[in-house]
């Protein structure tokens, strides 16, 4: 019988590296996608918001296959659901050499969807494992420390490309090696994922095993169903919009940079930039939370800093502009390490269904993105103006996105309480 532990844990260390590994590979997947939208989009001749369906096609699988993946979890556990994404995401990898052979877009796209189901399992398994292992006030420092290792996997993943690709001028059938070679890591972290020790975890109330005040979550009994918990809708949405802002810059940046600055050289550093901002605004989670500041109060604080900052990226003269940008990925570190444990709080037994649907959110990675890209299509076709002006009004579409973020920060969170 396989032991189970619960947030009053402490012994999580062990466990805690494993599932970083995890967030490692969820990040290399996220890093693979923003080298091939523009490499795709100059191989295919795409437009920018077509280019903008690889995106799409990651992030569509969340919706599709979120619910389904908490049943999965319900049956097998969460271990061995991490096991199964790896093998998954292992069959999408491999399916870019057919892809690739014959220089089919639409079979790249299938590829890429077929990896978001792993990576859709594999996030509904991870994300409430950490936010369980440990105290709840402090989950938002545990998924900071995920955080880091995520956005890492972003910054490494052009770097190991690039030992096989020439990245300023890509050639579909040099993506085969390179992608052969994570197929067989996956498979490799998939079997050691099974033999590792990982204990499964239980949330508040979710595994009653004698009924009495302290082993239950109050607010979830008596309920019948993961709909009576409006604070979970609210954060599904909240953590919609923030996916959307999130991608948005590293599926954007390398664009940008060339509207702005032109044809210089090695533009694809500047994706790098997007992980910096993160991983610092992680860095700053892992030193405050919870001694310092809670993660509610985090949330708030980012968000109007995500406010301020999409103010100055699309208002500011074109020089400046684009430095707005990196401001944007720093005030977007710590909205997922904070608005995941404020959203499954108290879900008790529906912590697993709770969680697959906050998963399904994932799919504002796909939305917000595509929509930015036919904004820039279209105001490029309609004003006599340079580029860059047309990336600035695309941007608009982060503003509504961090006023919701910051209303359930405020008051969205608190619903379950009143």
């Amino acid at each position: 019988m396989e032991t189970k532990i619960g947030p009053n844990n402490k012994n999580y260390i062990i466990p805690l590296l494993i599932v970083g590994v995890m967030f490692f590979v969820i990040g290399f997947g996220i890093g693979i996608s923003g080298f091939l939208t523009p490499a795709l989009r100059s191989a295919f001749s795409l437009s920018t918001g077509q280019a903008y369906l690889v995106t799409a096609a990651i992030f569509s699988a969340f919706v599709i296959f979120g619910r389904p993946a908490a049943w999965v979890i319900m049956k097998i556990g969460y271990r061995k659901a991490m096991t199964l994404a790896f093998f998954i995401m292992a069959l999408g990898m491999v399916l870019f050499v057919p892809s690739a052979n014959a220089f089919s877009f639409p079979l790249f796209l299938l590829a890429l969807f077929v990896g978001g189901i792993g990576n859709t399992l594999l996030q509904a398994s991870v994300n409430p494992y950490v936010t369980i292992i440990g105290p709840i006030e402090s989950a938002a420092m545990r998924m900071s420390l995920m955080g880091i290792m995520n956005k890492m996997a972003w910054w490494v993943a052009p770097l190991f490309l690039g030992l096989f690709i020439d990245l300023q001028q890509v050639r579909i059938d040099d993506v085969i090696l390179p992608f052969y070679i994570v197929t067989g890591i996956l498979l490799a972290l998939g079997i050691g994922v099974y033999f590792a020790p990982l204990p499964e975890v239980v949330a508040k109330g979710e595994e009653v095993i004698e009924e009495s005040e302290e082993t239950q979550s109050s607010y979830a009994k008596g309920k019948t169903s993961i709909m009576q918990f409006p604070h979970l809708l609210l954060g599904v949405l909240a953590l919609f919009l923030y996916v959307g802002i999130e991608t948005l810059p590293m599926a954007s940046i390398i664009d940008f940079a060339k509207a702005t600055f032109g044809d210089e050289p090695n533009l694809e550093r500047y994706a790098s930039y997007v992980t910096i901002g993160l991983v610092a605004g992680y860095l700053f989670g892992v030193l405050t939370i919870p001694k310092i500041l809670s993660q509610t109060r985090a949330l708030i604080i980012f968000s109007v800093l995500g406010v301020l900052s999409t103010f100055l990226l699309v208002l500011a003269p074109v020089e400046y502009a684009f430095y707005g940008l990196l401001l944007v990925s720093f005030s977007n570190s710590l909205m997922w390490p904070a608005i995941w444990p404020l959203a499954i709080a108290d879900l008790g037994r529906f912590t697993k269904i709770g969680s697959s649907i906050l998963v399904m959110g994932i799919v504002g990675g796909a939305v917000i993105p595509l929509i930015f890209g036919f904004v820039v299509d279209w105001h490029k076709g309609i004003a006599e103006t340079a580029s860059v002006i047309s990336y600035q009004a695309g941007y608009w579409i982060m503003l509504p996105c961090y006023a919701f973020i910051l209303y359930f920060a405020l008051h969205g969170h608190k619903i379950r309480t009143k």
